[in-house]
């Protein structure tokens, strides 16, 4: 049954009615052993399992907004059922849990078989107007690719995900979203910090949806054990049902639609890391097996924002090298763009389209990135310049107006997403010392003599270039605030949250949930999760420093 002949969900539907169908499952081939031990499974794309049950699964969290993608209603309509299906305790009519094989490049090293270790999919629901969502479990127990780890998340991990999927939704980043989040009522032993000191934790699951969780390495897997009638068949798969526009005719894929792909998934992946860097985001662990081939952000792990703006900062501890800092994450998205265009040539028999795909990812990078960064800015978009010279002379006096600004951030800490939500006060402002006021909030040590210098210029030329522009102030206003958030989930907003949830108080998530949900909304009530770092954050774990551990 396709997407489109699909019957649809009416909104409020039961969670007991949830219509569920698999064409994945139909499509490509199961491993003939069900579940087991880890392993190297050959010759199929996904494995049947049945999640390890739990002693006693709750609700703690459910996000309306992701309700509504399946059909369901703002609260669960039976919290026990809900509780039970969202912890792998029940299965409603049509789930058949399966977790996929792929493999992928883990920090520019080929890590071979990887796989669906801690994540679990129940199946396809069929939401609101007949739209698919894969429904899937992270942290429902061992799969036959947990490798030598137990399959199961913490109460920490999974608030983050919980937290960040949906906040990332409401700020416009493409993203996987969370329906919720369940307690297991079962301890998990971690090593946080992977550093000899184990604690027993609160374990946690979280169920989060997609319409595919297709990654590069599910492609890079069948390519690299030279599986290509598998490859071939996983291909078709994801163009007739993820990306249909592209199928041709006669319904069978060849190598003009596999470039055409790939140009695609280069372009959704530009768009996608422009946004990361338009709000702030570190990904921190940008694996091939962590890169989704619609584009969305995927796999929230050791993930966190710019505070003080440092090009350099990556919040994961593994990353020693920081080959996944902020400033590197363009460069990491084209490495693995390449990685996928190789899992892809036995499909296409010459390199140059796909060349010419990793070509058009840089452009469209630039491109996205170039309009986000005048709207953050204020600055014209540059439409209506037809000439082609001046429209590359006035993208370079953007880059450099922006490289001027970071090497004033680079003289003095300066809180990224507060400097400019504050700059549009900064033009209105009577004279250079009030619109260096005007962004003061920003900083976090009071600017050197040079460093209050140097910005109190760039803002002079800022404000003189902006006065160039036909828009008006307050559309200009308007635009650098649509772009600008006033809120994220920083990390220690959201350890502030996990440290109140492990001692069984939800309100403070309740209530950062509620907050993001309008991020570029100043509201009073939630003007202190929109300050600066505290001071103890810079030290405390979850905060400024995270791990792979879950």
């Amino acid at each position: 049954m396709n997407a489109s002949s699909a019957p649809s969900t009416p909104s409020g539907t039961r969670l007991a009615d949830l219509q569920i169908d698999d064409r994945f499952l139909r499509e490509l081939p199961a491993d003939p052993q069900r579940g087991g031990p880890p392993r190297q499974v050959h010759g199929a794309a996904y494995s049947f399992l049945d999640p390890g049950p739990v002693s006693a699964p709750r609700v703690l969290a459910w996000s309306a907004d992701a309700a509504a993608l399946l059909g369901l209603a703002a609260q669960p309509d039976d919290a026990q059922l809900a509780a039970a299906v969202f912890a792998g305790n029940h299965l409603l009519p049509g789930m058949q849990p399966y977790a996929t094989a792929y493999s992928g490049h883990q920090f520019g090293n080929w890590a071979g078989q990887l796989g669906d270790g801690r994540a679990t999919t129940l199946g396809e629901a069929i939401g609101a107007g007949g739209q698919r969502w894969e429904v899937q479990l992270k942290g429902a127990g061992r799969t036959p690719y947990s490798r030598h780890a137990d399959g199961r998340a913490v109460l920490r991990s999974s608030i983050r995900e919980y937290l960040c999927s949906e906040a990332m939704h409401h700020l416009g980043v493409p993203t996987t979203r969370a329906l919720c989040l369940v307690a297991t009522g079962d301890g998990v032993v971690r090593d946080m910090f992977y550093d000899g000191h184990p604690e027993t934790e609160p374990g946690a699951i979280v169920t989060r949806l997609s319409p595919s969780f297709l990654r590069f390495g599910h492609f890079e897997h069948f390519a690299a054990r030279n599986d290509i009638d598998l490859l071939r068949r996983l291909g078709e798969h994801t163009l007739r049902h993820h990306f249909p526009e592209l199928m041709p005719a006669q319904g069978v894929p060849g190598e003009d639609e596999y470039v055409a792909f790939f140009h695609e998934v280069c372009r959704r992946t530009a768009m996608m890391v422009a946004h990361w860097m338009r709000v702030g985001f570190v990904h921190g662990v940008m694996n091939t097996d962590n890169m989704s081939v619609l584009g969305l952000t995927i796999d929230y792990g050791p993930y966190g924002w710019l505070d003080n703006f440092d090009p350099m900062f990556t919040p994961n501890t593994t990353d020693q090298g920081r080959r996944y800092c902020y400033s590197a994450q363009p460069q990491i998205a084209a490495w693995n763009l390449a990685c996928l265009a190789q899992g892809l040539m036995p499909l296409i028999d010459d390199a140059d389209p796909l060349h010419a795909g990793l070509e058009l990812y840089r452009d469209e990078y630039e491109r996205h990135y170039l309009a986000m960064l005048r709207n953050k800015l204020g600055l014209p978009q540059g439409g209506d310049v037809v000439d082609g010279a001046a429209r590359q002379q006035g993208a370079e006096a953007d880059f450099a107006l922006v490289s001027a600004l970071y090497a004033c951030f680079n003289a003095v800490d300066t809180d990224h997403t507060i400097f400019f939500r504050r700059l549009p006060l900064a033009e209105a402002a009577a004279g250079p010392d009030a619109a260096f006021d005007a962004v003061a909030d920003a900083f976090y040590a009071a600017p050197s003599d040079s460093a209050r210098r140097s910005l109190g210029e760039w803002l002079d030329q800022w404000r003189a270039r902006v006065a160039q522009s036909p828009e008006d102030a307050a559309s200009r206003r308007a635009r650098m605030d649509a772009s600008n958030p006033w809120i994220i989930p920083r990390n220690w907003l959201a350890q502030q949250a996990i440290d109140a949830a492990s001692a069984g108080d939800l309100q403070p998530l309740e209530r950062l949930m509620e907050a993001v949900k309008r991020p570029y909304e100043e509201r009073a009530e939630f003007a202190d999760l929109a300050a600066r770092r505290p001071d103890w954050a810079l030290d405390k774990a979850g905060c400024s420093a995270l791990s792979c551990s879950s």
